[in-house]
């Protein structure tokens, strides 16, 4: 089997080159501007760089799309006609509607199409990581030799039958959990100040918080836009979330203590209740991780974006422990940092008087709370441009750290994922 990749960008590659390892004839193609640094980048290493799509369309027996969510309306136009008869393609997006909506208007009705997602980026090798696959049309013997292929990664493949059910789990998990960091790097960014330079975030679940966020900045705008507006489940939970988030704020301000710990009780007994097995995340290890001074010592947080997750997963009626079948690293630090949050007694109850009666810590939480509002205002705009040129602000303010908290997260990662 001939297995071409239209898109050699970092995933594109990873795939590539993955797939000459185990054996397959692999060819690709990018943009025209970019094929003779491709060429001379793949040189030697089994990948065929072709000049365009349609070169690759017409050798390839089985095509994947490694295009952004965006664009991929676009590339399939322009190289669906040049698809031999009976191949099978796929595509790499993170959000599968504009995706099979593009193979639909525009794939002959005799090419087989099994997508699929791999949920982590391209700074991780494909082995033990987790794979969606999708049988969106496919005969069983077709699907039979695909799934040959897609076992060649060695991921953890996870089948289904419906591109909306992966949407969908993709909007309760990626979405929304991205936004929250963002938000997070959002308004240290318009605070004007690093968190590691606090003693605010210099605990344990704070260390977690801040490696995260410098790791989501480390990569491309575009992965997490088209997660949020492409995404038709997204806008919908990431309302949610501005929404809890605004009410807990307003109680916070108001010092309304009753209400505030009413919201939070039911949230955690709910969220907690239903899980059938704790992450339990290792305290140690993440004190370990920490980019602060070492002199700093601890000081309160009110942690509104974890105590703003859980609510609004409370209000949606989403159970997280579910959606682990398709974790992400951000994910599962994030409900993981949760659980340790609202199952330690102790640190719950500290979170909740610093978050209702702190005032030193007020304005770092009036940053996150705007924040949340104005990543919220503008994917509920569908402003694609507008969410890449905020998110680059942020990611141009951490800049000089952004490599070296990617290092550390994916270190932090392998110690707390075991």
């Amino acid at each position: 089997m001939r297995i071409g990749i239209i898109g050699l960008g970092d995933m594109g590659k990873l795939y590539a080159l993955t797939f000459v390892k185990a054996g397959y004839k692999v060819c690709g193609a990018d943009l025209p501007t970019r094929f003779q640094t491709l060429s001379e980048e793949l040189s030697g290493q089994g990948v065929v760089v072709l000049e365009n799509g349609n070169e690759v369309a017409r050798r390839s027996d089985f095509i994947i799309y490694c295009v952004e969510a965006e664009k991929i309306d676009e590339v399939v136009s322009q190289f669906a006609k040049s698809i031999k008869f009976g191949a099978v393609v796929a595509g790499q997006t993170s959000v599968k509607h504009p995706e099979i909506a593009a193979f639909e208007k525009y794939l002959p009705s005799d090419v087989h199409i099994v997508t699929c997602h791999s949920l982590h980026g391209p700074g991780f090798n494909t082995h033990g990581q987790t794979l969606v696959v999708i049988r969106h049309r496919a005969s069983d013997e077709v699907y039979g030799k695909i799934m040959d292929v897609y076992q060649t990664l060695k991921s953890n493949i996870i089948e289904m039958a419906d591109y909306r059910e992966h949407d969908k789990i993709v909007a309760d998990t990626q979405a929304v959990t991205h936004m929250g960091f963002e938000s997070m790097g959002s308004a240290w960014k318009n605070a004007g100040f690093y968190p590691w330079e606090n003693a605010v975030y210099a605990g344990a679940i704070d260390n977690v918080k801040v490696l995260t966020t410098l790791r989501i900045f480390s990569y491309k705008a575009h992965i997490y836009a088209g997660l949020a507006i492409l995404n038709p489940y997204a806008r919908a939970q990431i309302k949610q979330y501005a929404k809890t988030e605004s009410e807990l704020f307003k109680l916070m301000i108001g010092e309304n203590e009753k209400a505030f710990r009413e919201k939070i009780y039911k949230a955690r007994d709910f969220v907690f209740d239903q899980a059938n097995q704790l992450l339990l995340l290792d305290a140690k290890i993440m004190d370990d991780f920490s980019m602060a001074d070492k002199a700093h010592q601890r000081k309160p947080n009110s942690h509104l974006s974890i105590l703003s997750m859980v609510c609004a997963w409370h209000e949606m009626r989403v159970n997280p422990y579910r959606h682990l079948i398709c974790q992400t690293p951000p994910f599962k630090l994030r409900l993981g940092i949760a659980e340790y949050l609202f199952k330690n007694e102790e640190l719950l109850e500290e979170t909740i008087n610093a978050a209702l009666f702190d005032k030193t810590i007020r304005a770092d939480d009036l940053e996150f709370h705007t924040a949340v509002h104005e990543w919220a205002s503008i994917i509920g705009y569908e402003d694609m441009n507008g969410y890449k040129a905020h998110f680059d602000a942020a990611k141009t303010f951490f800049q000089n750290r952004l490599e070296h908290g990617r290092r550390l997260s994916a270190d932090l990662i392998s110690r707390l994922m075991v």
